[in-house]
């Protein structure tokens, strides 16, 4: 097993950044694909971003393209991901995830983290 641990959230105005850190101890980090997802209030969690096992390849969800990027140190087993241009619609509890296969879904990950908090004022 995995164990994740998010940090890096907060308050921030609209038009601000952040910069979210998932730490992973347990098995080998470099093993698994890291996600990203997000879930607003009396909403469903929804996909944020994901990236290949050494970090060549990443996917985005549409709303989030041009603004989030994600990234991963595998040396420091940490995985990152960078808000830009924040949006109020951004408010939500930001998981992180791993995986042993590249996905977009919430079921193709078996290990999440607790979850940070970004809250965007207008």
């Amino acid at each position: 097993q995995v164990q994740l641990l998010e940090s890096g959230g907060g308050l921030v105005q609209a038009g601000g950044s952040l910069r979210l850190s998932c730490a992973a101890s347990g098995r080998t980090f470099n093993n698994y694909y890291m996600g990203w997802f997000r879930q607003a209030p009396g909403k469903e969690r929804d996909f944020v971003a994901a990236i290949s096992r050494g970090g060549g390849s990443t996917t985005y969800a549409d709303s989030v393209k041009g603004r989030f990027t994600i990234s991963r140190d595998n040396a420091e087993n940490t995985v990152y991901l960078h808000l830009n241009s924040l949006e109020p619609k951004d408010t939500a509890v930001y998981y992180c995830a791993a995986s042993v296969v590249l996905g977009s879904t919430m079921e193709a990950y078996p290990y999440w983290g607790q979850g940070t908090q970004v809250t965007v004022s207008s």
